[in-house]
């Protein structure tokens, strides 16, 4: 298969997916291996592509929900579920978390956590890869970029977060 049109079957698989899509998955529709799909997602988004790499795999960055605000929490990493699962049961997506690195400078994971279902992903994978959080750079102090369909919702995520003693 031709490298462009294998990058346009990437892309198109990644918007047209309701869910994220892994390297591998698409290195098994494709028939390349995933460190060439690693490659070409590199590639469409130096052409401008917005392509977010999430713990589960890729999604297009178009399909973000209307509203969007950063948050700022500070807790252990025993407590990020509860973080998380207090997010996402209001119906928020998590975008991403953000640490503020001596020497880097703001360091950005993208998250896109957007169901129960989706943070016990994150903690299963962080688990067995035995991956420390961001958090842990800065004493549990980090920031959220969170979105959702309405201004309550999130209201109401803040709300209960600052009732768990979790919002900076």
């Amino acid at each position: 298969m031709d490298n462009i049109i294998r990058r346009d079957k990437i892309l198109e698989s990644i918007k047209n997916s309701s869910v994220p899509v892994s390297a591998s998955q698409l290195s098994r529709q494709m028939g390349v291996s995933r460190q060439v799909i690693v490659g070409d997602v590199a590639l469409l988004r130096a052409e401008g592509n917005d392509i977010i790499s999430t713990p589960r795999g890729y999604v297009s960055g178009a399909k973000q929900k209307s509203v969007t605000r950063r948050i700022a929490v500070n807790h252990t990493a025993e407590e990020t579920r509860t973080e998380l699962y207090t997010l996402v049961d209001e119906g928020c997506t998590v975008e991403d978390v953000i640490v503020e690195h001596p020497i880097y400078g703001q360091l950005i994971g993208g998250l896109r956590l957007s169901s129960r279902y989706d943070v016990d992903e994150f903690i299963r994978k962080s688990e067995e890869e035995n991956a420390t959080p961001l958090s842990a750079l800065t004493e549990g102090i980090h920031l959220h970029t969170v979105s959702a369909n309405s201004e309550e919702q999130i209201d109401r995520a803040v709300e209960k977060l600052k009732k768990l003693g979790v919002l900076l």
